[in-house]
């Protein structure tokens, strides 16, 4: 039985995962991914890598998620299956980079600056 553990972020959103070859049961946070993720959009994200690789049904996955937004969490559990996908057989790398899969997206919220509205928003100019 071959484990194989990754990390994936995206946002703040962080993903931990646990990949063992099994039915293709996908488990988020102790509950199963459809239920998690009520929104088919979100559930194909997380598809995607075993669509791309055809190993779907192949392996079980166990995921922790933390942090940030619904689409965040999503978006960093593809990365880390993707990553696990690539650690198991190193030839699934170019399908799936191909795709734009294997690279964290590195797009964070600015912070807000100070005496400012938010991060670039000014406050209305008033000449007199």
């Amino acid at each position: 039985m071959s484990l194989t553990i990754t990390l994936g972020r995206r946002k703040t959103a962080v993903a931990r995962l646990r990949l063992t070859p099994g039915t293709g049961v996908v488990t988020v946070n102790g509950r199963d991914y459809k239920n998690y993720f009520p929104i088919e959009t979100l559930q194909y994200i997380i598809d995607q890598p075993f669509i791309i690789t055809g190993t779907t049904a192949q392996y079980d996955v166990r995921a922790l998620l933390d942090g940030g937004g619904i689409k965040g969490q999503a978006e960093a559990l593809r990365l880390a299956i993707s990553r696990a996908l690539v650690e198991i057989n190193e030839e699934y790398r170019s399908a799936l980079k191909e795709q734009g899969l294997m690279r964290r997206d590195p797009r964070m919220v600015e912070r807000k600056k100070p005496g400012r509205p938010k991060a670039r928003k000014r406050f209305q100019f008033s000449k007199r």
